[in-house]
């Protein structure tokens, strides 16, 4: 939606769009294994990272974060269909994946468009966690209730969360993150800041959260999250997908001073995929139900307007 509006500094016209993707392998060059050493033939279900780095810089070679690296460039966002082989986004019958992209050969029997959100909601979610995992008992909390927002309910479980907060004003969107095992929702439109504040330290025993996690991409979110983080807690804003205002903060008694942990998280690596898709295939049900909307590829416009004004919660185009 970012791309399609304009917002996003990476997009490179002419362009297909579309950078969460999955499908069946019509055609082969050479022999291709997956990530986890299954041979890929034609007509194998497979799910594939969106990105696609060097493997020889800095933060490839020596730090082994892939994700930061300054050649990485990503399917349906970063790239143009001007040069060959031109169908390099996932809004298209047929995709070509280059022979560096890491794939994930699927063999249980899962929905295409139950899985398709693992590609980049779920391994971006599955990298936060792995950056920052809150301990059994913990209180967190999600701004958000969108895609990335269901994610963290599931993630938060699986740590043995006790308390999973969500904040949203969908009221749909937030019936949704109660039946993912939302333990606590709050509907953002029938309440204030100072509201929200009191819900949370009620429910916190007046400490704050353990850990919150910015799941919008609004810098208003950012500023009030922060101040529902207890002291010594993490407060992880991975909503950004593109640049959208700054953040006022008061370093010392925002930061400094509770002795918070204030941390980025960019995009995913094969490893928060595998992370995710195993999520997916464990629960499948739920995210049957995250899929709101499915789409002919016709009617992508459509499908994006309708994302624009939260129409939705999941839409997918299937070609």
């Amino acid at each position: 939606v970012h791309m399609f509006k304009g917002n996003d500094p990476r997009t490179k016209l002419p362009m297909i769009l579309g950078h969460e993707g999955v499908g069946r392998v019509y055609a082969i060059s050479g022999i291709w294994f997956d990530v986890n050493g299954e041979k890929i033939k034609e007509g194998d279900f497979i799910i594939w990272d969106r990105g696609v780095t060097c493997g020889k810089c800095y933060f490839c070679a020596v730090k082994k974060e892939p994700y930061l690296c300054p050649n990485r460039w990503t399917y349906g966002i970063s790239v143009s269909c001007m040069a060959p082989p031109h169908l390099r986004g996932c809004y298209s019958e047929y995709i070509y994946l280059h022979k560096d992209t890491k794939v994930l050969k699927i063999k249980e029997n899962i929905e295409p468009e139950v899985l398709v959100s693992a590609s980049c909601s779920g391994a971006t979610c599955a990298h936060a966690f792995d950056i920052v995992s809150p301990d059994f008992g913990d209180s967190v909390l999600i701004q958000g209730p969108g895609p990335i927002g269901l994610y963290a309910i599931i993630f938060a479980k699986l740590k043995g969360a006790r308390n999973i907060i969500v904040i949203g004003g969908t009221k749909e969107r937030l019936k949704m993150c109660e039946e993912f095992g939302a333990t606590h929702v709050v509907d953002r439109n029938s309440t204030t800041i100072q509201q929200r504040q009191e819900i949370i330290m009620d429910i916190t025993n007046g400490r704050g959260v353990d850990l919150a996690i910015e799941a919008v991409g609004h810098p208003s979110a950012v500023s009030e999250g922060i101040k529902l983080v207890r002291n010594g807690g993490s407060y992880l804003s991975l909503g950004f997908g593109d640049p959208n205002g700054s953040v006022t903060l008061d370093c010392y008694y925002d930061i400094v001073r509770k002795n918070l942990r204030y941390q980025g998280v960019w995009v995913s690596d094969t490893k928060h995929l595998n992370m995710a898709v195993n999520v997916v295939l464990q629960n499948k049900e739920l995210f049957k139900k995250m899929v709101t909307n499915i789409y002919k590829l016709t009617d992508a416009t459509k499908a994006l307007e309708d994302m624009g004004n939260r129409n939705t919660i999941k839409s997918v185009l299937k070609p």
